[in-house]
């Protein structure tokens, strides 16, 4: 598969020096998953950079294998049943893919941390919100039990948790939805990481706390000059903090693109329908759209574009031929900074 990265006209990422190397790049990385149904083909060949500074948006339908390069990132996959056949994860140019457990586990968490989905599922519910923060010091850098709490109370205060020295030993089931995600994202923080992945932090909080949680996560971002990836299936989550996009359906890369040029010209068919199927103000009283259909299988993942059983541009090509990630150009040749469009009929797509 070629990469948005080779193509020509490619600026140097926010953050990043001419030369320098990215602060992690994923290249054709592929993670399956062998099942009593066959093998499920997660991830198929997956190639994206973040830099320093930089947000990355990584968007698509559950099981399109966005979570599931992240946990390859991580390095937290279960394997069995999971397996990485191929690919590399590059941190600062290092692949941690050939590293040693000890090498690894040193960059998990110190370097690169996730902040999970489900922050009730992901804290211990018998521990308390300081102790669980506070361990984060004492296993990394052998404080004690009175200056990790400490650590902690701070930690709460720059995610503006009220009354955080009051707090400190209260347990996650006394905190809100919201409260519970701005604990994840302290936890995160805690050993200021170069780059947080952030997967799905807003599910099942209402509109006004997404909000305050994006915004938090955009203000620590740049007081820290952190890389982020941010995993979501909602565009409208990431509209406004997201410098870049990556649009994943059935473990591929199907579309590249600066945030802004995403939403205002999409260039695969797949993102069309996604950002079609967002509700507007001005389409009050009419049927919202929906793309038809049901992501494929992944252990029978259709021939050609694996989107084509879905899409209304498809024709016998799509049904044969994988398309790779072209480089998307404008009408009169030139290229479109930082755009790719794994569709055949693309510029039937953006152009229509």
């Amino acid at each position: 598969m070629t990469t948005i990265e080779e193509t020509r006209n490619v600026p140097e990422p926010r953050g990043a020096a001419g030369g320098d190397v990215p602060l992690l790049e994923v290249r054709d990385l592929h993670v399956e998953f062998h099942t009593r149904d066959g093998v499920a083909k997660a991830v198929n060949g997956v190639n994206y950079t973040v830099s320093s500074g930089e947000t990355l948006a990584v968007l698509g339908e559950s099981g399109s294998g966005k979570s599931v390069t992240a946990q390859a990132i991580m390095g937290i996959l279960d394997m069995p049943p999971g397996r990485i056949p191929k690919g590399q994860i590059l941190y600062r140019g290092e692949d941690m893919l050939t590293m040693s457990n000890d090498a690894r586990r040193k960059i998990r968490g110190s370097k690169i941390a996730m902040i999970f989905q489900d922050a009730l599922s992901a804290l211990n519910p018998v521990l308390s919100v300081g102790y669980q923060l506070g361990e984060m010091f004492r296993v990394h850098q052998g404080l004690s039990k009175k200056d990790a709490k400490a650590k902690a109370i701070e930690l709460m205060d720059r995610v503006k948790i009220p009354a955080a020295k009051e707090r400190v030993g209260d347990y996650p089931h006394q905190f809100s939805g919201g409260m519970r995600q701005r604990i994840m994202i302290a936890m995160a923080l805690a050993l200021e990481p170069d780059l947080i992945i952030a997967d799905e932090p807003t599910t099942a909080l209402d509109v006004t706390v997404q909000a305050q949680v994006m915004d938090l996560l955009a203000d620590l971002q740049r007081e820290y000059n952190m890389g982020l990836i941010l995993i979501t299936h909602d565009l409208g989550v990431v509209a406004d903090v997201a410098d870049k996009i990556a649009v994943m359906y059935a473990g591929r890369i199907v579309e590249t693109a600066p945030v802004h040029e995403l939403y205002k010209r999409p260039a695969h068919p797949y993102t069309k329908g996604l950002l079609e199927s967002i509700p507007r103000l001005d389409q009050k009283g009419q049927d919202l759209y929906a793309i038809k259909g049901l992501p494929p299988n992944l252990t029978r993942i259709p021939s050609g574009c694996a989107f084509n059983p879905r899409c209304p541009k498809a024709q016998d090509i799509c049904r044969t031929d994988v398309p790779s990630l072209h480089p998307v150009t404008e009408r009169d040749g030139g290229g479109l900074v930082g755009r790719g469009s794994a569709c055949h009929f693309w510029k039937e797509t953006i152009h229509g």
